[in-house]
């Protein structure tokens, strides 16, 4: 499983559109829209991590509107849930 998290900025008269057109990209988990020095995030998860391409330059980078990304990769994922489970079975 590869994930990652996608950085976008997108034309301010376009972030809504931008933001529908990305979320129904197969892969993409979710889409947010935030405050600062960018407009959207965008979660990413992918069977393979070649897969990535497919979703974030052949797809996201290229919505109409989309102005710049940026992908963060993501290593490992901690989840409250997860750790709650392997403390329930004993797991170190």
């Amino acid at each position: 499983m590869a994930d990652a998290i996608v950085l976008i900025s997108a034309e301010s008269q376009k972030i809504n559109e931008v933001a529908q057109s990305i979320v129904e990209i197969p892969g993409v988990k979710d889409v947010y829209s935030v405050a600062g020095d960018i407009d959207l995030v965008a979660v990413v998860s992918a069977a393979a991590f070649d897969d990535l391409t497919d979703i974030i330059p052949g797809g996201i980078a290229k919505v109409d509107g989309v102005l710049s990304t940026q992908t963060l990769m993501a290593f490992k994922t901690y989840s409250r849930k997860e750790m709650k489970a392997a403390f329930e079975l004993g797991l170190d």
